[in-house]
């Protein structure tokens, strides 16, 4: 019943009029409110249009004529035997005519599909009652219920239904109701706990559809046998033990769906019996053993599926004409097998030995034997005529046969990862196009190959042992259509390019890693078709200058070389990225214009290269521009001299138009000697990764006041990360592994721990002593057992590629709050002692381990003194060897010893913990010639991203910490410093502190990711004047790396001593609060604090910030505990590069302060008038700081104010990032 007229969205018209009801004359006339909403019309009393009783008039079907004795009228009837009419008079042509066209149009409509999915409806809308045609229903994803007027038992109402989906409504018991519907085709009660069927379903007679999987069902009614037209029922991730007897009556059904049930024991003689059964599927069952007692045989299956089971051996022969078998994932070490009408064999990760097929498999046309322990192919597999595809990889395969090589109907031949020696010559033409080779023993390869194998597209041959390749013709004229050649990792010399001139086709070429010191110009004018060339890890000192003549090459990586010049390349028309880090580049000369279609340059680590301000201003429009930050040698000396490791990392996005992989890296977290490192993977989605990584580490330092238990704070992190995600986690996730170097609690000045918490498929591998230490868990179905077991007893639908729901292979997330309980935020947490055998961590998502080996990465990495470039290096060989996906990878390094820190407990240890500062600080020392001399470590990178916009990132960088406040109970962490760290800094303030502080100094903090900011006032009067280091100008605009890893830190300081005990708290305790802004430019200090905040609330660029209602219903109050996560999500997406951010509207409210000038700030700062004082903050139980994992929302915890344990007289302040 619609509330008011004006508020219904389908109101077509409305108006009052007057109305008669009915056809006899005896009805009086009267005014009443008249409205035509969506397919009915809807007649009310006038003056109690919103109380009082309306009538509606269902039009589908119906009737609209013209009464002819009187003027401007219309007569409304409703279709069926219970026909109403509605005369309606008109006072105008014109409402007579609107009217009469739009109700006619009403009238041919034929209604009869109705989706109403995901509504959290209760009820079926009672109008929808009055539409008698509707066939299609759709109620999946809501709250159904039974009694009410729009309620289940209501639901025979409607006399033409055919299809209904009352999937996923948390029904508990079978609707008998739906039994009434003897129209019904197609019923869907799916994933409703339903555990027993009513012998009312024998009633449907015309069902052809009987969907019940997700439920608890463990029997049938006898009564479902006697649906003689049911050809489709599914009982998947039930509870069934045995394959129900009442499918024997069936006779229409040719699938039995029982995927996720739990059938351990199946008896072929049954499925004998059942002969119109033909596929058949029990994956995920824990089958242990398929018996052939009889020697019946099993005439009708044809197709099927036994995948993740339980099984050690597998005879099928008596299954005579099985055309497709699918047995991988389980622990098969025989296979016997029919091969009368074998055509697809599906068997990988098992452990066969042999496989047994008789007779020899004629159709056979695709075969999957990879992950086994086959030390040689079977005899059959060379007989077979028709085999297209191949796949044996990760094996122990140590020859290929010469019969299989020249088969005449072998068209993908994939045998890498095995023990291969040598590939036999080639004896004739062959129609192979796809070749892999990869990770063997191959000192070189057929001769003949490019002239025997025309038909050659692919060929990866990475990780071998090649010295050269094979001519591409033994004639000058060349037929080769290879396309994609990848020869990464092997020994191959600047000989090798002369070989690839006949390769004309040629459009992906990986030749990285090999000993090439140049490269034929003359040659590489030749691949005119080239599109991506990578040439990583060789010793080239040029690229040459006949690049240019490749017209469609978009991808060049050439990182890690001895390159002096710049490649000439920003004149190709298709350029989409260039890589040219960790070389010996020292200018760049560059044409008038860049390419549009450049997108990501990465110059790090060339650290003799010194960019113009000109040249970076050239560089605007590209979305990625990574950069090493300058430094003076000193500086970082001291620096690199502080934290006993210093890490690298890599992203690199595939062949996908965005990269959704995120890196956190922070060499100094807190203000003791720690470290926090994290890789976030969104899979297909880049908000989430980019929302973690600019807040997880805020939430961690948040976390760990409260508890110093391992588990406890890195679960609270996770749970804590994965609500303040808001809406961007409900249908969006995303893999996070987060992991902290520190010193444990109980001892403070001895060894370091690592604690590294995982969700997803994200890994950490330690080094230790040469060998891989695996620290994390993948939490995949296919890898998990216990999360498999999980999710079936929660009734999940896992579907054929062993995703949930069809959406995510990973049990455990951050984000995909929809999926709960299947998907669930509980991390796996481990702590391992580190020593001086430790030499480095390697962090990776899925992508790079599915490729890499732990072994591989470890040598690799090894093999590499640089951390950064061995990232580099461990993303380019995922590349070669066939990863098309994003590749995220770090590498830190660990110099961990007895005497690497002195740390000692402070005096005072009841101060809070404070934030990470940054990933590599840069930090400037005031001296007596250079006030303002900046230090950074090697390596460091600095990202402009011109997709994101100064209040975007800003917001994503605002604090995002836990809500919930410290208990009572336990104390927080006691503060630990060191003589390598005598002083606490404040994002480039130094804290007045005890007697006997260092130094004051700034400090800035640079990321692996930087944004614009709205700066206008940069120092810089005209082009004359030298830029400063680090920021990048655009007249009124600025561009400055800022750290988004950094947002909230604690001020600690003696100094500032409280005048009066506030009366809102006992015992004269007293905790005051102020927001400071600060903004970090090169030694350049905003500073926004007390009676300033109402100016900041005024400005344009930050208003959004204060009291913003959004998009989710939510309000932003202007508070300092606001979530700046929801108005990361409201901010707009910048359109174009990023020297567009708008300039600073009012420079009053700024304060800029250049390095001649921060000693006077210091004084003026620690000299400044109390602030306004605030509550403190609230705590709750130590009880309620427990996660509900199975929960898709973590609860809202309500909170008194109750003070914190202890005398609290510091002044705790909350320092934002700004973007602001």
């Amino acid at each position: 019943r619609p509330v008011n007229a004006d508020q219904q969205e389908r109101t077509l018209l409305k108006g009052i009029f007057s109305v008669r009801k009915g056809k006899s004359q005896l009805h009086k006339w009267a005014e009443r409110q008249v409205i035509l909403c969506g397919t009915c019309l809807i007649v009310a009393s006038v003056k109690d249009c919103l109380t009082g009783k309306m009538h509606i008039l269902p039009l589908v079907g119906g009737k609209v004529e013209e009464v002819r004795r009187r003027q401007h009228c219309l007569m409304f009837s409703s279709a069926g035997s219970q026909a109403q009419t509605y005369f309606v008079n008109f006072d105008t042509l014109a409402d007579y005519q609107r009217w009469h066209r739009q109700a006619s149009k009403v009238v041919a409509q034929t209604v009869s599909l109705v989706d109403l999915s995901c509504y959290s409806l209760e009820a079926v809308p009672e109008y929808l009652f009055y539409s008698q045609d509707i066939t299609h229903l759709n109620l999946r994803h809501n709250f159904m219920s039974l009694q009410g007027p729009g309620g289940l038992l209501n639901l025979p109402r409607f006399s033409q239904l055919k299809s209904l989906n009352l999937s996923h409504n948390r029904l508990g018991v079978f609707p008998e109701c739906v039994c009434e519907i003897l129209t019904l085709t197609e019923l869907n009660l799916s994933c409703n706990s339903l555990h027993t069927v009513p012998v009312q379903i024998g009633n449907l007679q015309s069902l052809q559809m009987l969907s019940l999987d997700g439920n608890r069902l463990s029997s049938l009614p006898e009564e479902l046998g006697g649906l003689t037209q049911l050809n489709g029922l599914g009982l998947s991730f039930n509870n069934f033990a045995l394959i129900p007897a009442v499918l024997e009556r069936l006779s229409a059904v040719d699938k039995l769906a029982m995927a996720g049930n739990r059938v351990e024991s199946l008896e072929l003689c049954t499925l004998a019996r059942m002969s119109h059964l033909k596929n058949i599927d029990l994956r995920l069952n824990g089958l242990l053993r398929v018996k052939s007692e009889s020697p019946e045989a099993v005439n009708q299956v044809t197709q099927l599926d036994l995948r993740d089971n339980r099984l050690d051996s597998l005879d099928l022969s008596s299954v005579c004409n099985l055309e497709t078998l699918h047995c991988e994932r389980n622990q098969l070490g025989t296979l016997t097998l029919s091969g009368s009408t074998l055509r697809m064999l599906h068997a990988g990760s098992n452990h066969l030995t042999t496989v047994n097929i008789y007779p020899v498999p004629n159709l056979l046309t695709h075969m999957d034997l990879s992950q086994n322990l086959l030390e040689y192919l079977p005899d059959w597999v060379c007989d077979c005529r028709k085999v297209e595809m191949l796949d044996v990889t990760h094996n122990l395969l140590s020859d290929l046969p010469s019969r299989l090589l020249n088969s005449l109907s072998l068209r993908k031949l994939l045998a890498g990862n095995n023990r291969l020696q040598r590939v036999p010559d080639l004896l004739d033409h062959i129609p192979l196009e796809a070749l892999d080779l990869q990770h063997n023993k191959l000192a070189e390869l057929p001769e003949s190959l490019f002239s025997k194998a025309l038909n050659l597209k692919y060929l990866n041959a990475s990780a071998n042992a090649l010295d050269s390749i094979p001519p591409s013709s033994p004639s000058e004229e060349s037929l080769s259509t290879l396309q994609e050649l990848y020869l990464t990792r092997n020994n191959l010399n600047e000989n090798c390019g002369a070989l690839l001139v006949g390769h004309q086709n040629l459009r992906v070429l990986h030749i990285a890693y090999n000993q090439l010191l140049s490269f034929p110009a003359s040659k590489l004018s030749k691949l005119e078709l080239l599109e991506e060339l990578n040439l990583s890890g060789n010793k080239l000192k040029t690229i040459p200058s006949t690049v240019s003549c490749c017209k469609r090459l978009h991808t060049l990586i050439a990182h890690s070389n001895h390159i002096t010049v710049f490649p000439e390349i920003l004149n190709l028309p298709e350029i989409k990225l260039v890589d040219v880090s960790c070389n010996e580049l020292t200018e760049i000369q560059l044409p008038d214009s860049l390419p549009a279609t450049l997108q990501e340059l990465d110059l790090t680590g060339n650290s003799s290269l010194m960019l113009e301000h000109k040249t970076l201003n050239l560089f605007s429009h590209i979305t990625t521009l990574k950069l090493d930050q300058k430094s003076t040698t000193a500086a970082a000396d001291s620096q690199s001299t502080s934290t006993p490791w210093n890490h690298g990392f890599s992203e690199m996005s595939g062949q996908r138009n965005k990269l959704c992989v995120s890196v956190l890296a922070v060499d100094r977290f807190g203000d003791g000697v720690e470290a926090c490192y994290g890789i976030f993977d969104g899979d297909r989605n880049e908000e989430v990764p980019r929302l973690l990584q600019c807040t997880m580490g805020d939430v961690l330092c948040e976390e760990l006041q409260h508890s110093i238990i391992d588990n406890v704070y890195m679960c609270n992190t996770f749970i804590t990360s994965h609500r303040k995600l808001g809406m961007a986690g409900q249908k969006l996730g995303a893999s996070a592994l987060l992991c902290y170097i520190h010193h444990e609690p109980s001892d403070p000045g001895g060894h370091f721990s690592l604690t590294v918490a995982n969700v997803g498929s994200c890994q950490a591998v330690l080094c230790r002593d040469g060998q891989p230490v695996p620290l994390s868990k993948v939490y995949s179905l296919e890898n998990c057992t216990e999360e498999m077991e999980r999710v079936k007893l929660s009734k999940a639908i896992i579907t054929e590629d062993n995703k949930v729901s069809g959406v995510t292979c990973c049990s455990r997330l951050l984000g995909c709050s929809y999926l709960s309980p299947w998907v669930v935020p509980k991390p796996w947490v481990h702590t391992e002692p580190l020593c001086s055998r430790d030499e480095f961590l390697i962090l990776g998502n899925r992508a790079l381990f599915e490729r890499v080996s732990y072994q591989e990465a470890v040598c690799t990495v090894q093999a590499v003194r640089d951390p950064r470039a061995a990232a580099k290096k461990l993303c380019s060989l995922a590349q070669s060897y066939g990863c098309k996906d994003n590749i995220g990878a770090a590498v830190i390094s660990l110099h961990i010893s007895q005497d690497n820190c002195t740390c000692k407990p402070p005096v005072m240890t009841a101060e809070a913990r404070g934030p990470p500062p940054t990933s590599v600080p840069v930090t400037v020392t005031p001296g007596p010639t250079d006030p303002a001399a900046i230090s950074s470590s090697t390596g460091l990178i600095s990202e402009f991203n011109s997709e994101t916009s100064a209040s975007e990132v800003g917001s994503e960088a605002g604090s995002t910490a836990s809500d919930e406040h410290p208990p009572p109970g336990p104390a927080p962490r006691p503060e630990r410093r060191c003589s390598l760290h005598p002083a606490t800094t404040l994002c480039g303030i130094m804290v007045p502190g005890p007697v006997g502080a260092g130094t004051h100094l700034f400090q800035r903090q640079p990321s692996c990711a930087t944004f614009s900011s709205n700066h206008s006032d940069n120092g810089l009067d005209s082009d004359d004047e030298a830029p400063m280091e680090g920021v990048i100008s655009n007249g009124s605009k600025l561009e400055v790396e800022v750290d988004i890893h950094c947002c909230a830190f604690q001020l600690r300081s003696k100094d500032f001593n409280l005048e009066k005990p506030s009366s809102d708290y006992p015992n004269g305790k007293t905790r005051r609060q102020n927001s400071v802004v600060v903004s970090a430019t090169n030694g350049c200090l905003l500073a926004v604090c007390g009676r300033e905040i109402a100016d900041l609330k005024k400005s344009p660029s930050t208003s959004s910030l204060f009291g913003k209602k959004l998009s989710n219903g939510s309000v932003v109050a202007p508070e300092d505990s606001h979530n700046l996560i929801e108005v990361a999500l409201e901010a707009p997406k910048k359109k174009s590069g990023y020297f567009n951010a708008p300039a600073q509207q009012d420079p009053e409210d700024q304060l800029i302060v250049p390095p001649s000038l921060e000693q006077e700030v210091r004084e003026q700062l620690r000299g400044q008038s109390p602030l306004v004082s605030a509550p403190t903050l609230p705590s709750i139980p130590p009880s309620l700081r427990e996660p509900v994992w199975d929960h898709p929302h973590p609860p809202a915890f309500t909170s008194n104010l109750v003070p914190g344990p202890g005398p609290v007289s510091i002044l705790q302040q909350e320092v934002y990032d700004t973007a602001l």
